[in-house]
């Protein structure tokens, strides 16, 4: 910062950085999250039935969508590192290691939904929402493969600060899955299983899609992404998965709070059930604004690692953080005045309506601690900082959320409700200590970046 330049203008300047870098990153994850409204919208038109198996079957597959999410979460960091240290020749041979590590995640990720779906009753899940729920939960198991693939596509093209094509493709997968979903729902008359066929199609050419963009455009020609066929190494594969591993465990603790308190829901009844997946649909939507930021903030935090400049590292999450409490305010004051409006949109049962409205109100409360912990696990993964973050996540969330949601909402009677009572003491409890994280390991001296 010059001695001319105060530090709101500072603070300003970086904020536009980032707003450019975040925007297509915001727009591609709302995309993303759109296709399971699509889903829930089309679900909500077949029946109530359908609506219930759906949200039980999205949480269930959201496990593998976070799975994916947090183990490729390495290749942003470590790529944006490189460009800053202007080491881009390294950045293809990473991006080969990258690509078995996801061919063998989304293999693995395949078996994991078909299990998935035979223990929905030993979980107890409603008997009449349980045979739809198998039914879509195999189907969409089929593009498990491809979304840790178009994962691994898209957070190489993300880790050298070009964000474009996360909203390209995502804006594509969108419009391709409405008139797809509809076709396979209600033309061959699929019912739920439709809706999962659809998703993993429309992944399969996302995927498809993005790396015949990476392969021909001339903006990633000199990395040299396809220059050559390379074995698996293990060497570089393991340092992706010392990086990745406690990503996922903190993003999978996380998410799997809302897949937990889906679960523990479906013990409720249908009308439940339903209500939950309306109101958890708008809240991760609302998501998405934050998630997009702390993508932007990882590059812009690991390209200040890799160039040396602690200064660049404070103030690109100074920005971030500013950015994300905007739209949080903004998405807090949707949710409690457009609730109940949000939850016609999707189903006309009357109950169903009132409870989503109630508990999209609890969503506003949880919209600051989930910006902020969002926030700080973004920053956190631009340091490369993984390990206490993720034990940190799972005490908040496993420890915290969880217990108190279940003693709230079943031991105590409140229902979905208390459920998501836990979820805002989880969500704050994660807030306070990620941010503390950081902001302790932001005044340090940065290391040498280093990579196999």
């Amino acid at each position: 910062m010059s001695h001319s330049e105060t530090r709101a203008a500072r603070l300003l300047r970086e904020m536009r950085v980032s707003f450019v870098l975040a925007l297509p990153l915001v727009l591609g994850q709302v995309s993303s999250m759109a296709m399971n409204i699509i889903d829930t919208w089309l679900a909500g038109r077949h029946g109530p039935v359908t609506l219930a198996a759906v949200g039980v079957g999205s949480a269930v597959w959201s496990v593998v969508i976070l799975v994916s999410i947090g183990v490729l979460m390495a290749v942003p960091p470590t790529v944006s590192q490189l460009n800053g240290a202007g080491r881009r020749a390294e950045i293809g041979p990473l991006f080969r290691q990258a690509v078995w590590l996801a061919l063998a995640l989304g293999f693995g990720l395949f078996f994991v939904v078909r299990a998935g779906a035979l223990a929905l009753e030993p979980m107890g899940i409603t008997a009449e929402a349980r045979p739809e729920a198998v039914a879509f939960l195999r189907a969409i198991s089929w593009g498990a493969p491809a979304l840790a693939l178009y994962f691994c596509l898209r957070n190489l093209s993300e880790g050298v600060a070009w964000t474009l094509p996360t909203m390209v493709f995502g804006i594509a997968g969108l419009v391709l899955l409405a008139p797809l979903g509809w076709a396979l729902m209600f033309g061959l008359q699929l019912g739920a299983a439709g809706l999962g066929y659809a998703v993993a199609i429309t992944l399969c050419c996302q995927c498809i899609g993005l790396g015949s963009y990476l392969f021909r455009s001339r903006r990633f020609a000199d990395l040299g992404l396809f220059a050559r066929f390379d074995p698996p190494r293990w060497a570089p594969i393991r340092d992706l998965l010392r990086l990745g591993l406690p990503m996922g465990v903190s993003v999978f603790m996380e998410g799997s709070l809302f897949v937990a308190t889906a679960l523990l829901i479906g013990k409720l009844g249908t009308t439940q059930i339903a209500a939950h997946q309306v109101a958890i649909l708008m809240a991760s939507l609302c998501f998405m604004v934050p998630l997009g930021v702390a993508m932007a903030t990882t590059v812009r935090v690991g390209h200040a690692v890799g160039a040396g400049d602690p200064s660049a590292v404070r103030w690109s999450a100074a920005a971030g953080y500013t950015l994300a409490m905007l739209a949080q305010t903004l998405s807090a004051l949707v949710l409690v005045f457009a609730g109940v409006w949000l939850a016609g949109f999707f189903t006309q049962d009357p109950a169903v309506i009132a409870l989503a409205g109630l508990l999209m109100a609890y969503a506003a409360v949880f919209q600051y601690p989930d910006g902020l912990q969002a926030m700080s696990a973004g920053a956190l993964r631009g340091l490369k900082d993984t390990r206490v973050p993720m034990f940190i996540t799972v005490l908040a969330y496993w420890g915290v959320g969880l217990p108190l949601g279940y003693w709230f909402g079943l031991a105590k009677g409140q229902g979905a409700p208390g459920l998501w009572t836990g979820l805002i003491l989880g969500l704050s409890v994660a807030a306070v200590l990620l941010g503390w994280r950081f902001w302790r390991l932001a005044r340090r001296p940065l290391a040498p970046v280093r990579v196999t």
